[in-house]
């Protein structure tokens, strides 16, 4: 665990994907109380149309299997991608009924809860990495997963020890402000 001391700032500037990862991850209960934080993601009447799919052990290997049916790969090598981290996070919208609130914002809040998630779990010592593609749509993954009708996949996120020669990076090219931040 880092600093409790501690900022959001902190914590945004020091994260990073860690696409090689050891084979430790954070256990239920960990997990548990790192999503019980999503209570403060901006989400419009507090519909909470997202939900997230813990796949660990052989559950890893119906993801391969989806994915491998979604890419038309060879299932040896969705293996290899399905199970490079001991955790996956399948990040899904779960669309509510909402006359106020349009699909887009509903999947923003996903999108808020998987962006905020990653954060928690980095500051907490664990390595994560984010996919996505064209296939989060693909009828085989939305078996795969058991998704209702109307819920999609968003990604995943696999999550994982740091391995020693991870815990340093390189510093980030700064942001070209004058290009991001813009005045009226």
């Amino acid at each position: 665990m880092t600093d409790p001391a501690a900022t959001a700032f902190d914590a945004l500037v020091a994260r990073r994907s860690h696409s090689r990862v050891t084979d430790e991850a954070p256990m239920q209960e960990e997990l548990e109380r790192l999503l019980g934080a999503m209570t403060s993601i901006a989400d419009h009447s507090r519909l909470r149309p997202w939900r997230v799919i813990a796949l660990r052990g052989d559950a890893r290997h119906r993801l391969a299997r989806g994915l491998a049916k979604a890419t038309g790969s060879d299932l040896k090598k969705t293996i290899g991608k399905a199970t490079r981290a001991p955790l996956v996070l399948a990040i899904v919208v779960s669309p509510r009924s909402s006359s106020k609130v349009p699909l887009w914002e509903q999947e923003s809040v996903a999108n808020g809860v998987a962006h905020a998630l990653e954060l928690l779990l980095h500051e907490a010592g664990w390595g994560c990495f984010w996919r996505t593609g064209r296939e989060t749509r693909h009828k085989a993954l939305r078996k795969a997963h058991e998704l209702k009708k109307s819920e999609y996949l968003l990604g995943w996120i696999h999550v994982g020890g740091i391995p020693d020669r991870d815990r340093t990076s390189k510093p980030r090219k700064p942001l070209d402000l004058e290009r991001h931040l813009t005045s009226l």
